[in-house]
């Protein structure tokens, strides 16, 4: 990938001006502007295929569950994919600090094609759930140094268009996903949700190879830090597990929770006296004394949470609580895409043209997703899908403004030589945002819909069903989504006589009922988060963005962002 080269220009903090110094920054340091569009192409095309991958599942993921079982384990597909993105995408970008991002691209590339095929054969949940943890490294990956590259090839003036695009290819991602995942489920099986992205990821892989620049290592970049990513996996991994685990598979007093969230924690605080110590850190905690980095990240991560709420879950609400078609869900989700496309696309233009006020404009996008996320703790059976469309646009439109915002306010202020992983850092905390969101709410999910399932089913229910087949139903709300899980809750029913499809109704309204409320509490928890990275902006300062690019344009680092053992190399 391209690296930049470019003759020192004043630092991020008083950034020189002139349209001459612009055009020379959007050529790209070193590069004709042949290369620079090309590189541009290939990352473009790169973020649509690892982003469809996250937006084509939602709508096959009832489906998925109604095949191979496992609702307890619902959200983990999804958080198998982020937390193996999360637990790669640091190392990935100190790696292309050193040596560039092509051949790091290309690998992350394969890594990702085999996941997809590995998905696509999957026969259990498990098997899946692994699968999608293959697919997740070269996913994180792929995202990472998308966004380290538009630092490599325009300044942070410029930049904001350019990441708009990035976005655009998100959102575009977003549009398609959810109704080609619902399309292909329907009229082929949910199989290919996961084999749809070779024919895709082939063609880019071969363009990589045959376009892209060759890699130059970078000065002063210093050595990997293998121990670091070792431990922050050790302790990212088991963590995730036990927040996911409690109160669903296991008690919160169990042996496996207290000991994943015990072993978790030991070794978080052995990642941070690792990272304190060494000279080069996969994560320089030195960035976080800068307050510019310290609350962009804060905002990343609190959004983060937030987010996957809607993507992961709104199919859920369309399929399972409005008994829309699998392909229906995947268009009544295109709207909420298209807010998050919007507002992205927007607010990178607002960045490069309206003076870079990224403190303003994250305020502004964070008040618009807290509307949203409050109208949708209205949700319930009853909520009209116009009504609930317009909530999920609402949110994802304030969602989307915050896409570019806070990695330019980042970028703006570090040193060129970490660019790459302090880019990174702001993919992983929204990851770790996102797989922390997702274990606790889908948690927190099931729980409330088991307990209101079991208050909602009727007396006719409880006397015709088995204990057993009354659990079952608590934990994983089949008959909403599948025909086959339909039919044995009438077979179930059958002894009832006259009385069978009164019972089955009833049983099947409680289930939508009790659905509904769980996804409306989850809503409440995103509200209130939302409403904190919402004061943390508030906080942020506003630095004018470099307009020009490369080593030099981040000469002046923020205080403390340089490890003192790194301040020679």
């Amino acid at each position: 990938m391209a690296e930049s080269t470019s003759t020192p220009a004043s630092g991020a903090r008083t950034p020189d001006g002139g349209a001459a110094a612009q055009s020379a920054a959007w050529a790209g340091p070193g590069l004709s502007r042949r290369d620079v569009m090309l590189t541009l192409a290939g990352v473009m095309l790169g973020m649509f295929l690892a982003a469809l991958d996250q937006t084509i599942v939602g709508t096959a993921m009832p489906r998925i569950i109604g095949d191979l079982g496992g609702f307890d384990r619902y959200t983990w597909v999804t958080t198998a994919y982020i937390v193996a993105s999360t637990s790669v995408v640091l190392l990935i970008g100190r790696l292309s600090d050193i040596y560039g991002r092509k051949w790091l691209f290309i690998t992350c590339f394969a890594i990702f094609l085999c996941g997809s095929a590995l998905s696509g054969i999957s026969q259990s949940m498990n098997q899946l759930i692994i699968s999608r943890a293959v697919q997740g490294i070269g996913a994180g990956g792929i995202m990472g140094l998308s966004f380290t590259t538009m630092a490599d090839l325009f300044p942070p003036a410029e930049r904001g268009k350019y990441q708009g695009l990035i976005a655009a290819m998100f959102g575009i991602s977003s549009v398609i996903g959810p109704a080609l995942g619902g399309f292909l489920t329907d009229s082929l099986s949910w199989h290919w949700v996961f084999f749809v992205n070779i024919p895709i990821g082939i063609p880019v892989v071969l363009g990589f190879l045959r376009f892209f620049p060759k890699p130059k290592k970078a000065e002063g970049a210093g050595k990997v830090d293998y121990v670091g990513a070792v431990l922050m996996v050790l302790a990212l991994v088991p963590l995730l597990l036990g927040l996911s685990w409690g109160g669903v598979q296991y008690p919160w007093s169990s042996a496996q929770v207290l000991g994943a969230l015990g072993f978790g924690t030991v070794m978080a605080a052995l990642f941070v006296m690792v990272e304190l110590r060494i000279a080069n850190p996969i994560l320089p905690f030195q960035l976080f004394q800068d307050r510019i980095v310290a609350i962009s990240m804060l905002a990343i991560f609190l959004t983060g949470f937030a987010m996957f709420g809607a993507v992961i879950f709104m199919p859920l609400y369309f399929q399972g609580v409005l008994g829309l078609s699998a392909t229906s869900s995947g268009g009544f989700t295109v709207p909420m895409s298209l807010g998050i496309v919007s507002g992205a696309t927007l607010s990178g233009q607002l960045l490069s043209r309206a003076g870079g006020h990224y403190r303003i404009q994250g305020v502004i996008g964070l008040a618009i997703m807290a509307v949203g996320a409050g109208l949708l703790t209205t949700l319930s059976a009853d909520t009209t899908r116009g009504a609930a469309i317009t909530y999920a646009v609402i949110l994802g439109f304030g969602l989307g403004t915050s896409f570019p915002t806070y990695t330019i306010a980042v970028q703006n202020v570090v040193n060129f030589k970490y660019m790459g992983v302090a880019t990174s850092a702001t993919q992983f905390f929204r990851s770790v945002g996102g797989s922390l969101g997702l274990a606790l709410l889908g948690a927190f999910m099931v729980s409330q819909f088991s307990s209101g399932f079991a208050a909602s089913l009727p007396p006719a229910a409880r006397e015709a069903l088995p204990p057993a087949q009354i659990e079952k139903l608590s934990h994983n709300p089949n008959a909403l989504v599948s025909g086959q899980g339909q039919a044995q809750l009438k077979q179930a029913y059958s002894k009832l006589g006259e009385n069978s499809q009164v019972a089955y109704d009833a049983t099947i309204a409680g289930m939508r009922s009790s659905l509904a409320g769980a996804i409306s509490n989850v809503f409440k928890i995103g509200f209130a988060v939302v409403l904190i990275a919402l004061v943390a902006t508030l906080f942020l300062k506003e630095i004018p963005l470099a307009k020009s690019s490369g080593p030099g344009a981040h000469g002046g680092e923020p205080k403390g962002n340089a490890p003192p053992a790194a301040a020679g190399q």
